[in-house]
């Protein structure tokens, strides 16, 4: 039996910025199951259905997203890779229902996710322990 595993960050302030980047990708990418399906939409999609104006508003989140990975100090390879998931977005996210359709699919802020997560274990800001039950402070306290 393969034992879970609990990422934590080395820095606080780290695990502080890659929550909330989670959490604007889960809600960007992923948030809703459609009804009677197992395919998942996010605020992309749905905020996408409005013409060129939808699409832009899901770039400033990306953007958002982008800017935070760069304040992590993400290499310059990765943050092209970013912006050119975020282009690929928008320019297809622009095309009527089609571009709707590729949002779905694509999941741009996923990606994102996936490569600062990436980026974050290559140079050694995770740390891996072993999850045996829910996480315990260990710092021990002293009773009076």
């Amino acid at each position: 039996m393969k034992q879970d595993t609990v990422e934590r960050y080395s820095d606080p302030d780290i695990e502080a910025c890659v929550a909330r980047i989670e959490a604007i990708s889960r809600l960007m990418d992923d948030m809703f199951e459609i009804p009677g399906t197992n395919v998942r939409v996010g605020l992309d999609a749905i905020i996408g259905l409005v013409p060129v104006v939808g699409d832009l508003l899901s770039q400033v989140m990306s953007s958002y997203i982008i800017w935070e990975a760069r304040q992590l100090g993400v290499s310059r390879f990765t943050m092209g890779r970013m912006i050119a998931n975020s282009a690929v977005d928008t320019v297809v996210g622009l095309v009527p229902f089609a571009g709707d359709a590729f949002d779905v699919a694509f999941r741009a802020n996923r990606k994102n996710l996936a490569l600062l997560k990436g980026h974050l274990a290559k140079h050694g800001h995770v740390r891996r322990t072993e999850s045996a039950g829910p996480i315990i402070d260990v710092r021990a306290r002293r009773v009076g």
